[in-house]
């Protein structure tokens, strides 16, 4: 325990990684010590028994082979987190760390933004802080109620403020990526999104495919609820309609509750702008109409958005595989023994695993996950597939006592090898996601769990088809190409968003 010591959760993520990476250390963790995180490192077995909360103190945990190794890995953690900044050399002040809304501010009086990423139990009353210093905000932090969500955004609103949030893992304002967020080019389309990894999809593809951002704003989870009512929906449809920047209007979410999903569609009715909708699991012909133009995927969304921000008319997106992919179904279909029929997703987004989900289910039939979109297709235990199975890592039950999927790929490596031993797996689809944030080397994670994978099925004459989607640009840190290269080379095969692989996959199992 290191007293009086805070650091944000995005922080301590990526610390426990590097903490994993030291020799004989078999899992680590860096949390507040809070009673929530103090109770889920019980229960991921981290702990023996929950130690007295001290929210303003850091608990570093770890396990290895031997008490060596756990005091060394201990010593080093100490050694980095507290590592206090050297005087200036030539006599100069050190620049004091704000520890506080009010300290950055005098220290960055021009900011207009806070980004809160404390424990739950701390963040709304920070983001009502920023509020009252007149700061929009984005929330990152997950664990705050409706009960408070709901004034934060009704007095951001009467101030004419934003709210980001609760757990608005993605955002991107006047260029600068926030959170879970890729590098992408300036543009003239504007998002808003309240799923992070579908917002970094489209975002991504639009960058592909040509175009750019003015502006990606984060809603949270819980916004478009009838309780909370699409206020910061509403609030981007309307910004981002007088923003002379933005040409074309993007909004993207799971199914909103039927009154804020009329609401929404209304407010952008009136915007004068070309809006496309993307309600993923909707149909989009009941959203289309005016300047409503609904769609079907993620890609859909984004092809849509760049074809409109440059003046051009929209066509019919298909539902079939594209013809670069259905030269792939025999050759793979060919591989296969004939027990192997069956998909196993193995996601870190849980846009994307919801998205797999709905494609998959009109093809094959039933799909069992642990975010079903069925209430009877809800997998009973989420550590062992059954039939088609497509899960998300990112789930709080997945993520107790470790870092998010995005950043610690260990949890999925060993899944994946757990698939291979499974006589009735055919296909792996994954999902590689790139941007700040995330592991600086997803493919150096995932290559080595294939080839492991590869020779489990090989000594018992099968083949694994691996398939997946990497969402990202080429001006990520991870480098969109190098991460694809290396992915190809061990054998995935990739296609240009989750949508196609998805299908790609269906297709070679049907």
């Amino acid at each position: 325990m290191i007293k009086n010591l805070y650091r944000d959760s995005v922080s301590l993520m990526q610390f426990s990684e590097k903490l994993r990476a030291l020799e004989g250390i078999a899992q680590a963790s860096a949390v507040m010590a809070t009673e929530n995180n103090i109770g889920l490192l019980v229960e991921a077995g981290l702990l023996a028994s929950a130690v007295p909360p001290s929210p303003n103190d850091l608990l570093i945990v770890v396990a290895g082979r031997d008490e060596a190794s756990t005091g060394a890995a201990l010593d080093s953690a100490e050694a980095m987190l507290t590592a206090k900044a050297a005087d200036a050399g030539d006599g100069g002040v050190r620049r004091v760390i704000p520890r506080s809304i009010q300290m950055g501010l005098e220290s960055m009086p021009s900011a207009n933004l806070a980004l809160i990423s404390t424990p739950g139990e701390y963040a709304a009353a920070e983001a009502r802080k920023a509020l009252q210093f007149g700061l929009h905000v984005m929330m990152f932090s997950d664990n705050v109620s409706m009960e408070e969500e709901i004034p934060l955004k009704q007095y951001a609103r009467a101030h004419d403020l934003f709210v980001m949030g609760p757990d608005c893992g993605t955002a991107i304002i006047n260029g600068i990526p926030l959170g879970f967020a890729n590098v992408v080019r300036r543009g003239n389309i504007g998002v808003v999104a309240a799923s992070g990894t579908g917002l970094q999809q489209v975002t991504s593809l639009i960058d592909r495919f040509g175009a750019g951002i003015t502006q990606a704003i984060g809603t949270g989870g819980h916004d478009l609820k009838s309780e909370v009512g699409g206020i910061t929906m509403l609030q981007g449809i309307e910004a981002l309609a007088k923003d002379k920047a933005t040409r074309v209007i993007l909004l993207v979410s799971k199914p909103p509750s039927p009154d804020v999903m009329w609401n929404v569609l209304d407010k952008a009715s009136k915007s004068k702008k070309p809006v496309v909708v993307e309600f993923i699991g909707a149909d989009p012909q009941t959203i289309t109409g005016g300047n409503i133009h609904g769609v079907k995927t993620l890609e859909d969304a984004a092809r849509a958005a760049v074809l409109l921000s440059k003046g051009r008319a929209l066509k019919r997106f298909s539902n079939a595989l594209p013809a670069k992919y259905k030269s792939l179904v025999k050759p793979a279909q060919k591989k296969l023994k004939k027990g192997q029929k069956y998909i196993r997703g193995l996601f870190s987004g849980g846009t994307f695993c919801y998205e797999t989900v709905l494609l998959l289910r009109e093809s094959l039939g039933s799909v069992y996950s642990n975010t079903p979109i069925k209430k009877e297709e809800k997998i009973p235990d989420v550590w062992k597939s059954q039939e088609h199975t497509v899960i998300d890592l990112g789930d709080d039950l997945f993520t107790q006592g470790r870092p998010h999927p995005m950043i610690d790929f260990r949890l999925r490596n060993e899944r994946i090898v757990q698939e291979a031993k499974n006589p009735e797996t055919a296909v792996i689809l994954l999902d590689i996601v790139l941007g700040y944030g995330s592991n600086m080397d997803p493919a150096g994670e995932l290559v080595p769990a294939i080839r492991q994978a590869r020779k489990i099925a090989a000594k018992a004459k099968r083949t694994i088809v691996f398939i997946g989607s990497v969402c990202g640009t080429d001006s990520d840190p991870q480098n969109l190409s190098r991460q694809e290269a290396r992915l190809r080379e061990a054998g995935v095969i990739l296609t240009d968003s989750n949508a196609q692989a998805a299908r790609l996959a269906a297709a070679i199992v049907s």
